[in-house]
């Protein structure tokens, strides 16, 4: 019975920036799956940058939230599993299998960013205990 405890204070805070990145996804980039076709026959999107700069900035307020809590690897890890899981979940349906390749990088990508900013919140944060 003392084993649940630790394990939940360790998976909940996790459970905020995963929730968070999965919604974001959904509501910035889940909507659109249609490529944008120029006059001179290029393609590009489906996303436009203002779509990707929502998701970063949302899951930025996410990673922030948690990380000023004292949960950094919650952070960390929660907006890296939420990212990955959405992509994973939206671009699935590709027959070709290089939405994995992409996945991957939204993976690496996510957990980068998101470890950055952790860190730099945390070396910030004034009520930080100072090393001896």
């Amino acid at each position: 019975m003392g084993f649940q405890k630790p394990v939940l204070r360790a998976v909940v805070p996790a459970l905020v920036p995963a929730g968070v990145s999965v919604v974001a996804w959904a509501a910035w980039l889940g909507w659109d799956q249609q490529y944008d076709v120029a006059p001179d026959g290029s393609v590009s999107g489906p996303y436009a940058v203002w779509q990707i700069a929502g998701l970063v900035v949302t899951a930025l307020v996410a990673v922030c939230f948690t990380v000023v809590r004292g949960h950094s690897a919650a952070a960390v890890a929660g907006t890296t599993a939420g990212l990955t899981v959405a992509a994973c979940a939206d671009w699935s349906d590709d027959a070709s299998g290089l939405f994995m390749v992409g996945v991957a990088l939204v993976m690496v990508g996510s957990f980068v960013a998101s470890a950055v900013v952790a860190a730099v919140i945390d070396t910030l944060r004034p009520d930080r205990p100072l090393a001896h």
